[in-house]
């Protein structure tokens, strides 16, 4: 009798895990994501971002395109590997906020322009970083879409994990790039008085 009624339980119940196993498959099967060389404009989840850092763009990008040292400084960033140099068609994997991650680089222009793509268990990512100097200081912007089934049924929070994921990295990219940096003042008593502070 007791096993009788185990079976009324359990076979609804395995029922409904094995059904819910075969969608989830089929979504990841089925999922067709197209690579460009900018964000998408209609993906469930964008976000946009900049930071001014006060080194020049070539100390950023060298710091930067370093990927298997991205865990040094992005304390979010787990066990990164580039697979050959920094250039477009390079691949590299990493782990950023518990999903394991593929990416490909699309996009390389030297101190410009550094494009990626890749999948994760039901999404998919396009992430754009623009660098650009002036006066010594390097602006860096920061695109990213993020598509895919699992995004969107959790839309509100892909968005918050992505918005705090990117201003923690240009944080963490602004720190290490300034750390030995030497800044100069000039006082404006004379031009003969510096000093340098080493932040």
């Amino acid at each position: 009798m007791k096993n009788k009624k185990l079976k009324i339980i359990l076979i609804p119940f395995l029922s409904v895990i094995i059904g819910m196993a075969i969608i989830v498959f089929a979504l990841e099967y089925f999922s067709k994501y197209k690579v460009s060389k900018t964000i998408h404009v209609n993906a469930s989840v964008i976000t946009k971002k900049s930071i001014v850092i006060n080194v020049p763009t070539e100390k950023v990008w060298k710091i930067f395109s370093d990927v298997d040292s991205w865990n040094t400084w992005q304390k979010e960033i787990v066990n990164p590997a580039i697979n050959g140099a920094f250039k477009a068609g390079a691949s590299f994997n990493w782990k950023s906020n518990g999903l394991a991650i593929t990416s490909k680089l699309q996009t390389v222009e030297v101190n410009k322009m550094v494009g990626w793509s890749g999948p994760a268990f039901g999404s998919f990512a396009i992430h754009t970083w623009y660098f650009t100097e002036q006066n010594g200081k390097t602006t860096v912007r920061v695109e990213e879409s993020m598509e895919g089934w699992l995004v969107k049924l959790l839309k509100n929070k892909f968005q918050t994990g992505l918005d705090t994921s990117i201003e923690h990295w240009l944080n963490y990219l602004k720190i290490e790039s300034e750390k030995s940096a030497v800044v100069v003042f000039v006082s404006p008593a004379t031009t003969s008085s510096i000093t340098k502070i080493n932040q």
